[in-house]
């Protein structure tokens, strides 16, 4: 995987996440409680013009509550 810019990066995390939390049909309510961060934050997160560093440990954390290997947040489309 190669991304051009931090954007770029960001936006692909945060896209996988939204794909992955509708697919466990939870709200960004239920899963930030369930891992322990801000609503606000994980919204952040998947907002496709987000410029917020993501912390590997809470991106791991949201990996293991939805059954994903971690690896499939940077996948491209």
């Amino acid at each position: 995987m190669y991304f051009e810019n931090d954007k770029e990066l960001f936006k692909t995390i945060g896209n996988n996440l939204r794909i992955f939390r509708k697919n466990a049909n939870l709200t960004q309510s239920q899963l930030a409680e369930a891992v322990g961060i801000s609503i606000s934050y994980l919204s952040k997160i998947e907002a496709s013009n987000c410029d917020k560093s993501i912390s590997l440990s809470i991106l791991n954390q949201i990996a293991n509550f939805l059954e994903v290997d971690i690896i499939d947040f940077f996948k491209g489309e």
